[in-house]
């Protein structure tokens, strides 16, 4: 199984960054390859300018063609998930997300911001025909304290179930995912067959 987690924070400080952390901890402790791209990683032009000649772009929107899911985290910003986020899902195909689970992820300042997950995130996932989304996972900042020195991130036990609950959810959807066959392979089963009528 292969995951693809996209974090939406142009900060390398980031509570939603955290979060995606942890889940790819959880993830790969279960055996799931989890590649991981940030926002802030891509150049600038790139994303501003629609670049999908970028060799950055290229590699990203080929592993999220062989990706299984994808863990989508950003931080709300007046109602609304980050723009930079925005300007790189916008650089995947239409379809691209089709045939895959999407586990969407959101921080903010309170939870007045809680539905733009709902709103403003989950239209865009299903605009690129994600098979399926799951139940995002909304946390205000003071669920998620950052790392300091040696002592790493916390988050408080309740956001703690919460992510594992949904990751669990994820996971098991992830299984049960069809496995797509390959067209010559499906052309030559076809072929093959014995047909009766």
């Amino acid at each position: 199984m292969l995951v693809v987690s996209i974090g939406g924070s142009p900060s390398t400080r980031s509570r939603s960054g955290v979060l995606l952390e942890r889940s790819r901890q959880w993830l790969q402790n279960r055996g799931v390859e989890v590649v991981t791209f940030q926002v802030r990683d891509f150049a600038a032009e790139d994303l501003l300018h629609a670049r999908f000649d970028s060799p950055q772009v290229q590699h990203f929107q080929q592993l999220v063609a062989q990706a299984d899911g994808l863990i989508v985290a950003t931080p709300v910003y007046k109602a609304s998930f980050a723009g930079a986020l925005k300007t790189l899902l916008d650089l995947l195909p239409e379809r691209a997300l089709a045939h895959k689970i999407v586990l969407p992820i959101a921080t903010g300042g309170s939870i007045a911001h809680m539905l733009a997950v709902d709103y403003a995130l989950k239209p865009v996932l299903s605009a690129l025909k994600a098979q399926e989304t799951l139940q995002g996972i909304f946390a205000d900042d003071s669920q998620v304290t950052y790392a300091e020195g040696s002592r790493p991130a916390q988050l408080l036990p309740v956001l703690e179930e919460r992510l594992h609950d949904s990751l669990e959810t994820f996971h098991a959807a992830l299984a049960r995912r069809p496995s797509p066959v390959a067209p010559g392979l499906l052309n030559e089963r076809l072929i093959s067959a014995r047909w009766s009528i």
